[in-house]
């Protein structure tokens, strides 16, 4: 574990985040219409519009975080080509996160394989962009694969998650910026971590 995670306490990831947010989120979001800001903050306004409960917000705000790997000091000459973004985010939120967050993040790009398994009019939804990454990331699941993941009792959030990551890509849809769901994100933080800090 780098030296940064090792000082991040339930006191500032949301401030460590925030700043994230701010000095990376203009970046590009992989051939989609939207900056990698753009994308989460959709997903998590949307979900906020549905009455969506504070997690699952807030697991779609913090979906793709781990794109920024660099942000977390996981970097080394081993790493393959790819970064496996999902992973790298969800070891970096579990510490503070309660796992159903963390795993709406793990397996956000599971429950794309697993919709166009299961789902046939699923695949029609997804972009161009999402169709490539769906290639390199094993395409639909077998059948084996979807009743692995059938099991795991947060199936049906990872699933909204997912259709949230969906949404969030509209070039012109406003949304409020991070420091909106900030209060929320440290009240699932605290529920989490307990009240000390």
């Amino acid at each position: 574990m780098s030296h940064l995670n090792q000082t991040l306490t339930q006191a500032n990831i949301v401030d460590f985040l925030a700043d994230i947010f701010d000095r990376r989120g203009g970046e590009e979001y992989l051939g989609e219409p939207v900056t990698m800001a753009q994308h989460m903050l959709q997903g998590a306004t949307i979900a906020e519009r549905e009455g969506q409960r504070e997690e699952i917000i807030v697991a779609t705000l913090l979906h793709d975080i781990g794109h920024f790997t660099s942000e977390f000091g996981t970097f080394s000459m081993h790493d393959t080509e790819d970064r496996f973004h999902e992973e790298a985010g969800a070891r970096v939120l579990e510490r503070f996160f309660p796992t159903l967050v963390t795993d709406c993040v793990r397996y956000h790009v599971a429950a794309k394989r697993y919709l166009c398994a299961t789902r046939p009019e699923y695949l029609a939804l997804l972009s161009e962009a999402s169709v490539h990454s769906l290639n390199l990331q094993g395409g639909p699941m077998t059948p084996g694969e979807v009743a692995e993941f059938e099991k795991n009792p947060n199936v049906e959030d990872i699933v909204a998650v997912r259709y949230l990551d969906d949404a969030g890509k509209e070039p012109d849809m406003e949304t409020p910026g991070f420091a909106h769901f900030a209060p929320m994100v440290q009240r699932v933080v605290d529920r989490h971590c307990g009240e000390e800090t």
